[in-house]
Order: C-alpha cells, then structure tokens, then sequence
C-alpha cells in the first residue's frame, strides 16, 4: 500500500501472521486474527476488502466472514467510502478500549444467567456453589472494568497526549 512505503513488506508480513498466531493461540480463529493484525499494521488503520486480501492473499469471502466477527467483537468498525459502495475497514487508536468497554453489556448478561443458574440449582449444591463463585467473580470485573478504564484513559493521556 502507498501509505506503507519505505517499509520492509516481508518483515510486516511475518509481524502480521506472528500477531495474529498469538491471537489464533488465545482463541481467535486464523483469519479474523489475521485481518486485525493486517489493519493494526496499516498506518492509516483502515482497508478495503479489496486491499486486505491483497495484504493477506486471501479470497473476499474469506475476508468477509473476518469482518463480520471482528465488527461483532467491536474489534473494528466499518466506513462506508465517500462516494462509493465500498465499505473500509477500521481499527483505532483506542479500539482495545473500546473493546472491553462493549464487555459490560455481556457482562451484565453473564450475571443474570448464573443468578438464574444459582437459584435453579440451589446455592447449597457443588454445581450451585460453583455457580455462585462464578457470578461473584464476573460481579467483581462489573465493579472493576469501569474503573480500569477509567485508570487507563488517564494513563494513555499521559503518554499519549489528551485523545
């Protein structure tokens, strides 16, 4: 890509699928992975379909279905180009942020279905027992994700400058 010029493109390529290996190591699938590694790598942050699978030598379907669970995961947010029908792809600056952030929501869900599971089993019983130190545990990253959050956004705008 033209914004990525004076750049060794192989020492990129081998950084976008070492990245998205750590990834696929932590539970993401292989071309979701690879597609975030691929736009985190992009100056701009940003590509079309067309240009990631270029970049990664992959099929548009391919790059699709990628998309669609990184958008899912608010891994990366999709643009439409101005005056065209094409999408672009993004990640931001503070797109990790912005990822654990949208947790909360999911968190929410996560406790409401072990407070239901906890009373379906009964509090005294190993399994509901178990269930109850898992609501405990998710309570406890309800209460403390907004403040991490909170400690990071401060943290970033001393390193980085106010966002």
């Amino acid at each position: 890509m033209a914004e990525d010029r004076g750049r060794d493109d192989e020492a990129v390529s081998r950084f976008v699928e070492s990245f998205a290996g750590v990834f696929v190591e932590a539970g993401v699938q292989r071309m979701p992975a690879r597609v975030f590694a691929a736009l985190l790598a992009a100056d701009s942050g940003t590509m079309t379909s067309a240009e990631l699978g270029e970049r990664l030598q992959v099929s548009p379907a391919a790059v699709s279905g990628a998309v669609r669970y990184l958008s899912q995961q608010h891994m990366l947010s999709v643009e439409r180009e101005p005056g065209t029908r094409r999408d672009r792809y993004r990640v931001r600056n503070d797109q990790w942020y912005e990822a654990l952030a949208s947790r909360d929501v999911v968190i929410k869900r996560w406790q409401e279905s072990l407070r239901d599971g906890v009373r379906s089993l009964g509090p005294d019983t190993p399994a509901g027992r178990r269930m109850a130190e898992t609501l405990a545990f998710f309570e406890f990253v309800g209460e403390e994700l907004p403040l991490m959050l909170d400690r990071w956004r401060a943290r970033r705008d001393e390193l980085f400058g106010e966002a």
